[in-house]
């Protein structure tokens, strides 16, 4: 009960009088809600120490990318050397090769990646055989969960000029002079832009897939009451619904557009020389040239580079997302 006021006192002053023993049951709940997540903070611990020891720590090596590294000195003792070590970015002849091959590939990357994925993941809800279901995302998420190096020996046994299948298998039947692909620059546009999707879009297909299983039923029911055919129901229901998970991975895939999958184009075109005009990126040449020279401080610089242009570009990109749709905006 209230302490009793005066006849002039206004009832809202009352009101705010807390018995102490509604306080004491307050405290008592908050301690209790404590004890009862504790399990699920423990849980969480070893995802945040893998998170702390794997993507934190390393954040101290950006000192590297300003200093002349001596290792008799160590990185504390070696002497700064300002912005020299991301001059080799700039001035080198190849630069412009470099940066476009990164850029152009991860542009191609990120539009075919996405109209497949999500063309892949439509399919694959509509397959009503659950078990059937299961062994086509098994089969399509399986080259995802491969080494590039498997996945370079795979593509050699195709492309090999001498035993390759390609060659003894398809154009020797047909008639047509056999290719030395690992030499030919021309094709290998294609053929990277056809290994990537061939090995990542198991990964996107299945975020597509679990958003588009979440859509509730009723939508399609209503629409099939109302006469919509089936491509009328993706453009409709399945694609707006679609509209937040496009733009997380897009903002995603852009703060990656200045980095490139190492493996994909170091592995696959086995570091042929001839190939570098269309196979060589940044990632690519920092590591040829690391290997050449074992200038820790280059290539320190380097992935700094890329880190600040990727932080940019996701920030841009999500301004612009937040001012077409702030729902659909990351922050």
């Amino acid at each position: 009960m209230a302490v009793s006021s005066s006849p002039g006192q206004p009832m809202a002053v009352q009101d705010k009088y807390i018995a102490p023993e509604k306080t004491a049951g307050v405290k008592r709940k908050r301690r209790y809600n404590w004890k009862r997540m504790l399990p699920v903070y423990l849980m969480a611990v070893p995802g945040l120490a893998y998170m702390i020891c794997n993507n934190y720590l390393p954040m101290f090596g950006i000192v590297i990318a300003f200093k002349k590294l001596n290792f008799a000195k160590g990185i504390f003792g070696s002497p700064w050397c300002g912005l020299k070590n991301f001059e080799f970015l700039f001035r080198s002849s190849t630069a412009f090769t470099i940066v476009r091959n990164t850029v152009c590939y991860n542009v191609v990357f990120i539009l075919l990646g996405t109209v497949i994925a999500i063309a892949v993941a439509v399919l694959l809800n509509e397959v009503r055989n659950k078990a059937a279901s299961r062994i086509y995302q098994s089969v399509i998420l399986l080259p995802y969960l491969m080494s590039w190096v498997v996945a370079s020996y795979l593509f050699y046994a195709l492309l090999a000029s001498d035993t390759g299948m390609i060659n003894n298998f398809i154009l020797k039947p047909l008639g047509m002079a056999p290719v030395n692909w690992y030499s030919e620059k021309q094709y290998w546009p294609v053929i990277l832009v056809l290994v990537n999707i061939w090995k990542g879009v198991g990964y996107q297909m299945i975020i597509y897939l679990s958003s588009i299983v979440s859509i509730s039923p009723e939508y399609y029911e209503a629409a099939t009451i109302d006469g919509a055919t089936k491509w009328q129901q993706i453009r409709k229901i399945t694609l707006p619904l679609l509209k937040p998970t496009i733009i997380t991975l897009l903002i995603l895939a852009v703060g990656r557009i200045f980095a490139s999958d190492f493996g994909l184009f170091y592995q696959v075109p086995r570091n042929s020389g001839a190939l570098y005009e269309t196979t060589q990126t940044i990632d690519v040449y920092v590591y040829n040239a690391l290997m050449k020279n074992s200038d820790y401080g280059m290539s320190s610089a380097a992935s700094v580079f890329q880190s600040i242009v990727g932080f940019i570009l996701v920030l841009t990109t999500n301004f612009i997302a937040r001012k077409t749709n702030r729902d659909s905006a990351l922050f």
